[in-house]
């Protein structure tokens, strides 16, 4: 699977239409100023969900959901799916795993003075796990990704991420870019949570696709590219048949003495990182295709109130330009 120049992404970064899909995929979306959850069936057809929140489905066993999501609901009209949202609500977490892969244990210690951290987690027994986002910080398909201005390196991670029940079931898959300055986290791996979290570091989106849709999660290639004034400038591509973790592994280490209420997001780490010549800049665009699950697309901006002043608890984000 590549990205061809003229590859129509799913969810563009300044369309706000929902395109026809005949996958089945379940989404949140704005409508009368309320923010509302549907699913997109085998056949294309657009239905309501007798849901308030994608967190009320992350309360359900996942045979419940399945029974839920499959049953559908009123159908929606195309006149009201015209913004989506970050598929992410209520109190749901994102997490994140990371050297997962050999390439990002190998750029870990390429970028940092303490190098040898990150060879050890590579091989131990328990993974590297850290917070990444609330869900109201996240930022969807057509919404922009953040860099930090203080970071001279700032990259982007293309990642699958597991959509996780209350019980700990994955519930289904989505794609994250966990974006991220190299150069802070080089400095010194105690900066991590500076390097990783901050405004406008979290994408994901820009749908969910159901567990029982996909039949084989750790054969599904990623491929991600960087455009700068239409040009390329940055590509590469993986699969997630290189991870070096399973991923019931990675979700018993996160629900170990922890509870999720409204379930959790958890990025799963990239195989994909650029030579530390490169750094994201503001105004590129980086698309993020994993294959059965979409296409991931957003600009990038300054991570600065300027640009992120609309990023507020607002559920359906008025604010947004």
């Amino acid at each position: 699977m590549r990205l061809q120049p003229d590859t129509k992404c799913r969810g563009g970064s300044t369309a706000t239409s929902i395109p026809r899909r005949d996958d089945m995929e379940i989404f949140r979306f704005a409508h009368d100023g309320e923010a509302r959850i549907g699913v997109t069936t085998d056949d294309g057809r657009r239905q309501l969900l007798p849901v308030r929140s994608l967190a009320d489905l992350l309360h359900l066993s996942l045979t419940d959901m399945r029974s839920v999501v499959e049953a559908g609901g009123d159908a929606i009209a195309d006149s009201a799916l015209t913004r989506l949202l970050p598929p992410i609500d209520g109190h749901t977490e994102v997490w994140a795993s990371g050297v997962t892969y050999q390439r990002s244990s190998d750029a870990r210690q390429e970028e940092s003075v303490v190098a040898d951290v990150y060879a050890r987690v590579y091989d131990a027994v328990r993974p590297e796990l850290f917070f990444k986002a609330a869900a109201w910080r996240v930022v969807g398909a057509t919404e922009p990704i953040g860099v930090r201005p203080d970071s001279e390196i700032n990259v982007p991670e293309p990642e699958l991420a597991l959509v996780i029940n209350s019980a700990g079931e994955t519930a289904g898959y989505t794609i994250c870019n966990d974006v991220s300055s190299r150069s802070i986290e080089g400095e010194n791996p105690l900066y991590l949570p500076q390097a990783k979290v901050y405004t406008g570091s979290c994408a994901l989106g820009p749908t969910i696709r159901p567990t029982w849709e996909i039949p084989d999660p750790y054969a599904l290639p990623i491929i991600v590219r960087v455009r700068r004034d239409g040009v390329t400038v940055w590509e590469g591509e993986t699969s997630t048949a290189h991870l070096h973790r399973r991923f019931d592994d990675i979700v018993e280490h996160l629900y170990r003495n922890y509870t999720f209420p409204d379930g959790v997001m958890l990025s799963t780490g990239t195989g994909l990182v650029p030579d530390m010549a490169f750094t994201l800049q503001p105004g590129d665009v980086v698309d993020v295709a994993i294959d059965g699950i979409g296409t991931l697309v957003n600009d990038v901006r300054p991570a600065t109130d300027q640009h992120f002043g609309w990023l507020t608890p607002d559920p359906v984000r008025s604010d947004r330009p």
